[in-house]
């Protein structure tokens, strides 16, 4: 039960639904409420998919390329980093246009909803717990954002825009934490890499 929380986690704040909502919002603002609900199914099943999809095809393609574990866990990390930093320092969102027909896959599914941090995330988090407890984590985290966008007018309305914008910072700030730590996780695995291959013991 400690390992689906410490996937869930990292996975919350990677999705960052609350900091997506304002986009949301605007994208379907003229929509007529049943549109909206399909949008929000679309995106939803859409950010499923390929996050599970990216699961699998990532790790493969990781190991046909000869990454190790702690050169995904670095190079993920500053990924991380550097995403967190630029939406930590980043004043309001661009306004994102979309054909009302596919809002729900592009940009809502990907990349909004899973995204680049989404998908190095998930396998980080894979490499460490094995794919069923990200699984499992990554549909729940989807299904809450879905659960936010379905309610959003009412949360839109408690929280208000400066709510939402502090929300969305504090979740970067610990999405930042979250990727030294892969940093910090990573060097250390790749020291002892070095250390064990100098003393001849197998890796």
């Amino acid at each position: 039960m400690i390992d689906f929380w410490l996937c869930f986690v990292p996975l919350f704040v990677a999705v960052d639904a609350i900091g997506v909502l304002p986009i949301y919002l605007a994208l379907v603002a003229e929509l007529p409420r049943e549109r909206q609900k399909r949008v929000i199914k679309q995106s939803v099943a859409t950010a499923i998919g390929v996050g599970t999809a990216f699961l699998f095809v990532g790790q493969g393609v990781l190991t046909f390329l000869g990454i190790s574990v702690a050169d995904f866990m670095i190079a993920g990390g500053m990924l991380l980093l550097a995403f967190a930093v630029r939406e930590l320092f980043t004043v309001g969102r661009q306004p994102v246009r979309a054909d009302s027909d596919t809002i729900g896959a592009v940009p809502l599914g990907v990349p909004l909803l899973t995204g680049p941090a989404v998908l190095a995330t998930v396998l980080l988090l894979a490499n460490q717990y094995g794919w069923f407890l990200p699984v499992m984590a990554l549909i729940c985290n989807l299904l809450i954002a879905g659960l936010i966008f379905w309610y959003s007018l009412p949360l839109q309305r408690l929280l208000g825009e400066a709510g939402t914008r502090t929300i969305s910072k504090v979740i970067c700030v610990l999405l930042a934490a979250f990727a030294v730590m892969m940093i910090r996780k990573g060097a250390l695995h790749l020291f002892q890499e070095l250390l064990d291959a100098a003393s001849g013991t197998p890796g």
